[in-house]
């Protein structure tokens, strides 16, 4: 029972983390801005922290389950 939540939890952080990671790359790939008005290489860097980071948190929903 007390498992669902942390599935939940672990799915919504995988697809937002796998999201933004595609994303980025995809910006990146492109030569577009992540961000308007923010340097390129720190916006990059900064997304793409947040979509591993989201993945980690993602994977460690998983496994308290």
């Amino acid at each position: 029972m007390e498992s669902g939540p942390a599935i939940f939890a672990g799915v919504v952080f995988a697809l937002f983390g796998s999201g933004l990671l595609v994303w980025t790359a995809a910006r990146v790939r492109r030569r577009e801005p992540v961000a308007l008005g923010v340097s390129p290489v720190a916006s990059a860097t900064l997304a793409s922290i947040a979509a591993v980071l989201a993945l980690t948190l993602g994977a460690w929903c998983f496994t308290q389950v």
